[in-house]
């Protein structure tokens, strides 16, 4: 009877388990694809940025250019490491290594560059089985799937406000780059 099971069982189930886990190899490798061209174009805009603009924030309230750029970087690491990996999460008002701080130009790219490279290491090495776990989000639920496409949200959200500052400083920021 337990040979019988066996026989019928495991040819089902993989039939149905099968396109979900290729579903789910597809959608990681799509989305370092994309996040690999993120790294690539926020990179570029931040280069094109003179250093003395750094400091530019639009209205009293706002985010500098230089902590919008960082603040990237840290919901990058709260997003993969603390958040989906489970990492104790990063205290905002003592941790220096992804805040502004007393980082020059190069600097800041660098570690940005680095906490790309973190993350996409990350997501390749993440169990893809666990994709459909659920977390709180800010009082949401969420999988960690939807944590993934969060995260790729708020890069652009916070990009495109630093693609207005350039606008606002006269410089022309870098033609846009598909699929990122």
């Amino acid at each position: 009877m337990k040979t019988l099971f066996s026989l019928l069982f495991f040819p089902m189930f993989s039939l149905v388990c099968a396109p979900s886990f290729a579903q789910d190899e597809v959608f990681v490798k799509e989305y370092l694809e994309r996040l690999e061209n993120s790294k690539k174009y926020l990179h570029l805009v931040a280069e094109m940025m003179p250093e003395a603009h750094f400091g530019f924030k639009p209205t009293p309230e706002s985010l500098s250019f230089a902590e919008q750029l960082m603040h990237i970087g840290w919901a990058m690491d709260w997003h993969s490491q603390s958040l989906m990996g489970g990492r104790k999460a990063r205290d905002w008002e003592t941790d220096t290594e992804l805040k502004v701080d007393q980082k020059n130009k190069a600097e800041m790219i660098e570690t940005l560059d680095e906490t790309f490279d973190t993350t996409i290491a990350f997501i390749k090495n993440f169990d893809q089985s666990r994709l459909d776990e659920t977390l709180d989000y800010f009082g949401l639920t969420r999988t960690k799937r939807q944590i993934l496409l969060l995260l790729t949200d708020h890069i652009t959200h916070h990009r495109s406000q630093m693609l207005v500052y350039m606008r606002l400083k006269g410089i022309k920021p870098p033609r846009y780059v598909l699929y990122q």
